[in-house]
């Protein structure tokens, strides 16, 4: 049993499904489940169209859509130069149920409306590889995941209910798997109680892999990209970066709590715990040895990994009455950060202050404040960005920050940790909130 995860990048025109009908048909390993994302840069542009659509901006939305579709039958024409009407109208269909939520009035919050309609991308994902698959004689079976990925009702962060889970994959997915040998899912999405759909995070299609991989206790998880394996650092950020041939699941873990894209936060745990090796290939030369991300720590030290998120905030909380920021204080500012799904990647504490540095969504900063600014002076700072290295090396960042500003550091033996701001946006100014 193997699992195949394909992201975005490997599907985002009819020159690269090339390339993965090329890994299927040429591999002879059976059982198999293949697990897609959305193409290209859908899931981005679907997030537009629940911007627009839930700022009343409905004639945008729609538009949006409509390049989302266009794009889409572009691809199956080029797979399809004579037509494929039972395919188009699959796209259609999947096209309507957002139209129909974006011109009805909707009930849903706003967390809610971006799982039904970013859900999308993987949906229309998975038809058009299926009917490729047909095209190229890969018999396989095509199952909905929000049939077999059963989750709470948190939305864009669903938790996972395993119980639930494991019933409907030994119901549904097996045997399908036991009848074609091959199964075509999506990743990401999943199904709340109440039967609407929810998502599992972005990047998310890492997890569901994961998940699959545990419940079916698989051989290996193998995720291709557009890379020739784990980088230590973002290769379209910093030059010259290194492929890392093997790395433990600790260590993996570490880079993606401080930020690292290339494996979701949650797609470990669910392989560490049946020790199942989770292989990062390149689809662009299926050749290359790739990354074996697995329990054993390799003997070669590790080179400095960097992990660089853009589009941060640094906020900051004072007492209004210069009261220290006791563990009573720092206990309800961590309830409201927990109630709003808002995660602290970098925390400073002072004696009269509480600052964070947290992904910038202005949604919840405006919850956030509104939430807290009755028993704190608030200010935030935008245009910052955090800089993680794993395993820094004495003056190895400095050329690549010398256009930046440093605003705060911390470091421990194998970490450290900058908030920085372009000198090019200093001049952003501290917004007070009064």
């Amino acid at each position: 049993m193997k699992i195949f995860k394909f992201g975005g990048a490997s599907l985002q025109n009819y020159s690269r499904i090339q390339l993965v009908m090329d890994i299927l048909q040429t591999t002879p390993h059976r059982p198999l489940v293949v697990v897609v994302s959305a193409m290209g840069k859908t899931t981005n542009a679907l997030e537009k169209v629940v911007e627009y659509g839930y700022h009343q901006q409905v004639d945008l939305a729609l538009q949006m859509l409509d390049d989302i579709v266009a794009r889409h039958a572009e691809i199956v024409h080029e797979i399809f130069p004579d037509g494929n009407v039972h395919l188009m109208q699959q796209i259609q269909a999947q096209a309507d149920l957002i139209r129909n939520m974006l011109t009805d009035s909707c009930t849903y919050s706003y967390d809610a409306c971006y799982d039904q309609v970013v859900s999308t991308g993987e949906i229309l994902s998975s038809l058009i590889i299926s009917a490729c698959m047909q095209q190229h004689h890969v018999p396989h079976g095509w199952i909905d995941a929000r049939t077999i990925i059963h989750t709470d009702a948190r939305y864009r962060e669903a938790e996972l209910n395993w119980t639930q889970t494991r019933q409907a994959i030994t119901e549904k997915l097996i045997p399908m798997l036991q009848q074609t040998g091959c199964v075509l899912t999506q990743g990401f999405i999943g199904r709340a109680p109440d039967g609407s759909t929810t998502t599992l995070g972005r990047e998310g299609s890492d997890y569901t892999a994961a998940i699959l991989g545990n419940i079916l206790n698989a051989e290996s998880v193998t995720i291709w990209k557009d890379v020739p394996g784990l980088q230590n650092a973002d290769p379209k950020l910093i030059p010259n970066t290194r492929t890392i041939p093997e790395i433990s699941y600790r260590e993996v873990i570490e880079m993606a709590y401080y930020g690292a894209q290339v494996i979701h936060p949650r797609t470990i745990q669910p392989l560490q715990q049946k020790n199942i090796p989770l292989l990062v290939k390149c689809f662009l030369d299926k050749q290359l040895p790739g990354t074996r991300i697995h329990q054993h720590i390799p003997d070669e030290p590790l080179p400095p990994i960097m992990v660089w998120k853009k589009n941060q905030v640094w906020v900051e909380f004072n007492t209004r009455d210069f009261s220290f920021v006791t563990e009573h204080r720092i206990s309800k500012l961590y309830d409201v950060f927990h109630q709003l799904h808002i995660k602290i990647n970098l925390m400073q504490n002072g004696a009269i202050s509480f600052s964070c540095c947290m992904d910038h969504q202005p949604e919840k900063l405006n919850r956030l404040i509104h939430d807290l600014q009755h028993d704190f002076d608030i200010q935030y700072r935008e245009g910052m960005e955090l800089l993680t290295i794993r395993h820094p090396q004495n003056g190895w960042h400095q050329d690549m920050i010398r256009d930046y500003l440093v605003w705060v550091e911390q470091r421990s033996p194998n970490t450290l940790q900058m908030v920085i701001q372009h000198a090019s946006q200093a001049s952003i100014p501290v917004v007070p909130v009064h």
